[in-house]
C-alpha cells in the first residue's frame, strides 16, 4: 500500500497544486475523441500537433495538466512540454482526472 500511496497520492497532490495555481488542462486526444466527451474548460490539442503549439501554450503562462484516454499520450505530451520549458504534469486518463478536479 505504501508504494500505491507514493505513486498516486503524490500525483493527486501535484494535481491539486497545479489546480490552485490556475493550471490549464490540455486534452491530447484526437478531435473526434474529444468531441465525444471532455473535461469542461479543457483545451483540445492533439498530441500530433503539440510541437506546433508550443509558443501558443507558453503564452498562457500557466502550468499544464495533460490528459488523454489512458495516460500514455498525455505522458508523452507532458514530457514534450517540460522539455520546452513549460511546467506540465501527466494527469492520466481524462475521466479519472475529471473526478480529481
Amino acid at each position: 500500500m505504501g508504494l500505491f500511496n507514493f505513486l498516486f497520492g503524490n500525483k493527486n497532490n501535484m494535481i491539486n497544486d497545479f489546480k490552485t495555481r490556475g493550471a490549464v488542462v490540455i486534452d491530447v486526444r484526437t478531435v473526434n475523441e474529444y468531441s465525444k466527451g471532455a473535461i469542461p474548460g479543457s483545451k483540445n490539442i492533439p498530441l500530433q500537433t503539440i510541437n506546433a503549439k508550443i509558443a501558443e501554450i507558453k503564452k498562457l503562462n500557466k502550468p499544464v495538466i495533460t490528459c488523454c484516454v489512458s495516460g500514455m499520450r498525455s505522458g508523452s505530451a507532458a514530457s514534450i512540454l517540460n522539455s520546452n520549458g513549460i511546467e506540465a504534469i501527466n494527469g492520466g486518463g481524462w475521466t479519472s482526472l475529471r473526478n480529481k478536479l
